[in-house]
Order: structure tokens, then C-alpha cells, then sequence
């Protein structure tokens, strides 16, 4: 399978944000960690050991260890800098150095959505789960930086009679829902959620984007310098298409939520049908009205 993403470059982006530590910087993390907070509230069950799994931030299992429902707490990252100096386990970004079946909850915040091969991780997640064990995750879906992806793509191909991804791909929810079900998981959920937030000018948002580490890693992306000229024409597209009345401008930020469950036979599952042991003509009567 060819890769989409640089996992060096990823990591390297991640890296370098972590170092720079920008004040702020983390506000979409921050919103996926509380909206993490309230759907763990709803789960009205205890675990035993639970994975955040290549989250970077420590808000994961800090939001797993004020929940009060998971005992023992494990982080999995693809570099020690992530780990803060804390405990964890270091892993290959394509890997999750877990066994089978020894957690019974892992999350994921806004990692997946640079994984090459997200199949293959949510399998590999729901392997290390025990059996009824649950997934919780989220990443940056379809719809994310869209303005900006159009301003760029129309800057470069204005300048230069062609333009090259400059924006990664991201996963539609339907896509997301299949996803679950390929990697077999069981109650298979996915829901969007969009963000909206405002700017004064996209250099503003680029700036954010540079200290989350969440600059474009793309494996095929162009090795050609972008230009001031590019930017700066980015810029006024971006502010004639996406102002609002007041002259900032809208950057969009999709979250596509991710929840299943580890199969296990106490699960319920839905009847076959002609398995009614009471017909609907029986119930309703034999017009078809009560």
C-alpha cells in the first residue's frame, strides 16, 4: 500500500509544536477531551486498564482518570518526547504495541486522521481489547480547513496554471462508520460534530496549525518551495470567499467520533429476519390496524 502521509515528517511536526509549547495552542484537543469526558459519562460500566493511543497530549488519560471508571492507565506514543517524562510505551506509528486482549477501554484523540493505514489500526485496536472492551476515538474528518484547501488550491492554480495538495485528505463519516465495521467491530457509531473557528486572517490560522503540529505531511506532497506570492494571494481569496460582516474569517474543523465495542456473545444483536416469534398482522390485527 502506498502511503499517504511521511510518518517521520508527522512526528517530526509533532515534535517541534511540543517544543515551542504555544499558549492556546491545544484549544481543539482541549474541545475533543471534554467532548471525550461527556460520552465516557454515559457508559455506565467500570474498566480495568485503559490505552490513550497516540493522542501526544496527556489529556486522554487525564480525562480516563477523572472519569473515575478505568483502574489502571497506559499511554501509547510514536515518540518518548510525547510521554512527557511520564510512563508509556513507545511504538512504531503504524503499530500499537499492545497485546491481545489486555485492555478492556482504549481512546484515540486526533491521531487518526494521519495514520496510513486506518483499517489496519482500528483491527489492531480492537485485537488488544478484551472481549466487550471499548473504542473511543476521534479525528479531524471531512470538511476540515475546506476553506483553505480551496484558497490554496485556487492561489496555485491561478500562479501557476496548476496547484499540488498542500491539505491532507479527510475521512468522510460514512466512510468512518464502514471503517468500524471492516476492522469487526461490534454497535459500530460514527457521528460529526463541526467546529468553527474565527480568525483575522488565514496567516492567523496557519500560524495554529504550525504550533499544533498539524502541518501538512502528505508523502507526495510538492518538494517546491511555496512562495510569499502564493500566500499572500491564498490570503485575499481566503478573505473574499470565507469573511464574515465583521472581516474575520472562518476556518472549519470537522470531528468524526468513532465508538464500538470489542465483540463478545452477551452483546445484544439484532434478530434475523422471519425470527419474530409474534407476527406484526397478529399484534396489530389481521387489517393491518389496531
Amino acid at each position: 500500500m502506498q502511503a499517504i502521509f511521511d510518518a517521520s515528517l508527522v512526528i517530526a511536526h509533532r515534535r517541534r509544536a511540543l517544543a515551542q509549547a504555544t499558549p492556546g495552542a491545544d484549544f481543539l484537543m482541549a474541545r475533543a477531551a471534554e467532548d471525550l469526558g461527556e460520552r465516557l459519562s454515559t457508559v455506565e460500566r467500570k474498566f480495568t486498564r485503559g490505552a490513550a493511543i497516540f493522542s501526544v497530549s496527556p489529556a486522554a488519560t487525564a480525562v480516563l482518570a477523572a472519569s473515575g471508571k478505568v483502574d489502571e492507565l497506559l499511554r501509547v506514543e510514536a515518540d518518548r518526547a510525547f510521554l512527557g517524562g511520564g510512563p508509556g510505551v513507545v511504538s512504531d506509528p503504524e503499530t500499537i504495541a499492545l497485546d491481545p486482549a489486555s485492555i478492556d477501554i482504549a481512546v484515540s484523540l486526533l491521531a487518526l486522521q494521519e495514520v496510513n493505514d486506518i483499517p489496519g489500526q482500528l483491527i489492531q485496536i480492537r485485537r488488544a481489547l478484551k472481549p466487550d472492551g471499548l473504542f473511543l476515538g476521534v479525528l479531524a474528518g471531512a470538511g476540515t480547513l475546506v476553506e483553505l484547501r480551496e484558497s490554496l488550491l485556487a492561489a496555485e492554480t491561478e500562479l501557476s496554471g496548476g496547484a499540488s495538495p498542500r491539505v491532507i485528505p479527510f475521512t468522510d463519516v460514512r466512510d468512518a462508520g464502514g471503517l468500524l465495521q471492516r476492522a469487526g467491530f461490534a454497535l459500530p457509531v460514527a457521528d460529526v460534530e463541526t467546529v468553527t473557528v474565527r480568525y483575522d486572517t488565514m496567516f492567523g490560522l496557519m500560524q495554529d496549525l504550525r504550533a499544533m503540529g498539524a502541518t501538512s505531511a502528505l508523502a507526495d506532497r510538492s518538494r517546491r518551495p511555496a512562495t510569499r506570492r502564493l500566500f499572500q494571494r491564498a490570503a485575499e481569496i481566503y478573505a473574499e470567499r470565507f469573511s464574515d460582516p465583521d472581516g474575520r474569517v472562518r476556518a472549519s474543523f470537522s470531528f468524526v467520533w468513532l465508538s464500538g465495542w470489542a465483540p463478545d456473545a452477551s452483546q445484544q444483536k439484532p434478530l434475523k429476519p422471519g425470527s419474530a416469534q409474534v407476527s406484526l398482522t397478529k399484534v396489530l390485527g389481521e387489517d393491518g390496524k389496531q
